[in-house]
């Protein structure tokens, strides 16, 4: 049987512990081998809860010859760095979103790929391995909703530790909707126009109007402070029917003598399936090519929803509708045998 592959994950808060977990017990053919965090004790912690080492450094994961395969679940503004020195050690790289908050640096990651001549990063855009966005994916490519004219998507966290500043809401947060909207309907962006009923401060919630190629406009609405529970939805609407995510099952409490619904504050709960499909679809790949799967979000995907992000951050700095212009794709992005036999 081929050995295992060894996983260097690097950053051990709430998402790196919980990809360590389930690679470590529920993904076949992969072991956790190190684990970096900025907090030593947390990162010894989670290693010792895996069965892996606790590494000196994130830089220290990518070089070590104990470790095949990475996973970058560190801040935000270090996954650019850490992609490039996994793609200069040639190791393939599941890597959280943002690829990066700044488009530039994003591309710098896309072009280093490109020099090298095949994919080795897969981006963490889990929605994509989510069976009811899946679902939804394939009612619309079906043709069974006709024609989709309108897309309408939710996300509200609890709360965010990440996101905490008008930006970064659209950087840390939107940028899953404005990586799926594109994905849902195999069309790509080019306009968007993003507001918020705040003021001043910190403005959150937002609400985006995204326009396609093809001619579907999307809502986006992202509030990460929305208190009340962790809550995903999404709806396309087609000139024949709509289709909506199928409805997580919810938890139902009893408070004060009245029944009532709670939705789960846990993102990682709600997305567990997404999670473990997409870590199981990189460790194979990994394994078996060294390389990302080919349907994999790539550092492509990465990068068009930075520029989108940008052109988002634009929009509610300036009040306009702006562009999004990523440019033309790289033929090891749009040709999956490319992909496969790492030519260009």
């Amino acid at each position: 049987m081929r050995d295992p592959l060894r996983v260097g994950v690097i950053g051990a808060g709430a998402m790196g512990a919980a990809h360590a977990r389930m690679l470590a017990a529920e993904v076949p053919g992969a072991v956790v081998a190190e684990v970096y965090d900025l907090d030593v004790g947390r990162a010894e912690a989670i290693a010792s809860e895996v069965g892996a080492r606790a590494a000196s450094s994130a830089q220290a994961v990518v070089d070590s010859a104990e470790v095949d395969a990475v996973v970058i679940a560190s801040p935000d503004d270090t996954h650019a760095p850490l992609a490039l020195a996994c793609l200069d050690a040639g190791k393939p790289t599941l890597c959280e979103k943002p690829l990066s908050p700044r488009a530039e640096e994003a591309h710098s990651v896309v072009d280093a790929e490109v020099a090298l001549g095949r994919r080795l990063i897969q981006l963490g855009f889990m929605r994509r391995y989510d069976p009811g966005f899946v679902g939804l994916r394939e009612a619309i490519g079906s043709g069974s909703l006709g024609a989709v004219r309108l897309i309408h998507a939710v996300h509200r966290n609890v709360s965010s530790s990440t996101s905490t500043d008008s930006a970064g809401l659209i950087t840390g947060s939107m940028v899953h909707e404005l990586d799926v909207v594109a994905w849902l309907l195999d069309d790509e962006l080019t306009a968007i126009r993003v507001e918020s009923p705040m003021a001043e401060g910190f403005l959150d919630p937002q609400l985006a109007t995204l326009w396609t190629r093809g001619g579907v406009m999307a809502t986006v609405e992202v509030f990460v402070n929305a208190r009340y529970g962790y809550d995903v939805r999404c709806e396309a609407v087609g000139t024949h029917a709509s289709a909506t995510l199928e409805p997580r099952a919810p938890i139902r409490l009893r408070t004060d003598g009245v029944d009532g619904v709670v939705i789960r504050d846990d993102f990682v709960a709600h997305f567990a399936d997404a999670y473990r499909r997409e870590l199981t679809a990189w460790v194979r790949a990994a394994r078996d090519t060294g390389a990302a799967p080919t349907s994999s979000p790539s550092a492509w995907d990465g990068y068009v929803a930075a520029v989108a992000a940008r052109a988002g951050v634009d929009s509610l700095t300036s009040g306009t509708t702006c562009p999004i212009t990523p440019g033309p794709r790289p033929a090891i992005y749009a040709d999956p045998s490319a992909i496969a036999d790492g030519s260009t």
